[in-house]
């Protein structure tokens, strides 16, 4: 009686345990999982990167059809997106997208203090601080033919270097990049003032 007791605890131990030995996860597996019910699961698909033997290069990835544009990427509004009008030539003022305000002049600050100050100086003076450390200097803002650059100039600068500028069109929102524009013509006014810029009830404290 003892030892069939013993039997049956035995066998009862070995069922759990083996049912218990499902639920933990084995070695990885190349294979799939079998599905009872595969749906649709299981299709013919190319695959990323994968070979094919109906087109003639034997490739299942095809090239983009010319003038395909991602959604959201068609930058149709010249004057925003480059700087220049219709024909071609640099824009003087500043797109419709962009309003003047304060909150614009702040961000054109932000901005500028971080991308354009390390070389151009805090006032634009072109006396930043990788000058300080031995690199060329960059023009000064507040130089005559700088000041006279129409906006879209600078946008193009900006956005595709020049010489020695490496471009900030990948670090820098095209927004963002009228923002700095904004907040340069401030600081140059700043720099270039007159008393006739000067409200006349404040001229006295000067």
């Amino acid at each position: 009686m003892k030892n069939m007791t013993s039997r049956i605890v035995s066998i009862g131990l070995f069922l759990v345990l083996f049912s218990i030995s499902g639920c933990f996860q084995g070695r990885p597996s190349s294979k799939e999982p079998i599905h009872l019910n595969p749906n649709m699961d299981r299709q013919q698909k190319y695959r990323p990167q994968a070979e094919s033997n109906y087109f003639e290069d034997g490739a299942t990835m095809r090239p983009i059809v010319e003038g395909t544009v991602a959604r959201g990427e068609l930058k149709d509004d010249t004057r925003f997106y480059f700087g220049k009008d219709s024909k071609g030539n640099f824009i003087k003022g500043f797109p419709k997208q962009i309003e003047l305000n304060m909150e614009l002049l702040n961000r054109g600050q932000e901005r500028f203090n971080i991308f354009c100050s390390p070389c151009h100086g805090r006032i634009g003076n072109g006396r930043g601080i990788v000058v300080e450390r031995g690199m060329l200097p960059p023009p000064s803002f507040h130089t005559d033919s700088i000041r006279a650059y129409p906006n879209g100039r600078v946008f193009d600068v900006i956005t595709n270097g020049i010489r020695n500028m490496q471009p900030y069109k990948y670090q820098v929102p095209v927004k963002d990049r009228w923002a700095i524009i904004a907040y340069l013509r401030a600081l140059q006014r700043s720099q270039n003032a007159t008393i006739q810029d000067v409200p006349q009830n404040e001229r006295g404290s000067l």
